[in-house]
């Protein structure tokens, strides 16, 4: 069982920038895959970052060249830098663990209580 708890969310003008933290508490079994999500309202959750624990990244396209997830050593945090933050990038955002196939299909019953990102002047 892992707990998650994101924090670092605020609300901040378009063209800011905001790193947001992700705790992992928990046993993570080696090649877990980790991930940054976000909802906005009345929309479905979208992946929008992963880091393989081999360091390789995928980003969604809306956020490519602005974002970047990033992990400690010990693999027990998870971070999302956003800069040149965007209105449409408002949403609350959770971060997840697991294989891959799990991380892109979002399929996980467990979710953090997330950390709202509001972009706005």
């Amino acid at each position: 069982q892992v707990h998650l708890v994101e924090s670092g969310g605020a609300l901040v003008q378009p063209g800011g920038s905001l790193r947001l933290s992700c705790a992992i508490y928990g046993t993570i079994f080696r090649g877990v895959v980790m991930a940054w999500y976000r909802q906005a309202p009345g929309d479905p959750r979208e992946l929008v970052a992963l880091i393989t624990s081999g360091g390789r990244t995928d980003y969604a396209d809306s956020v490519k060249g602005r974002f970047t997830i990033s992990t400690t050593n010990a693999k027990n945090t998870a971070y999302l830098q956003m800069n040149s933050l965007k209105p449409e990038d408002t949403a609350v955002y959770y971060c997840n663990v697991g294989l891959e196939s799990r991380v892109r299909a979002g399929n996980f019953a467990s979710w953090g209580q997330g950390t709202q990102v509001t972009v706005s002047s």
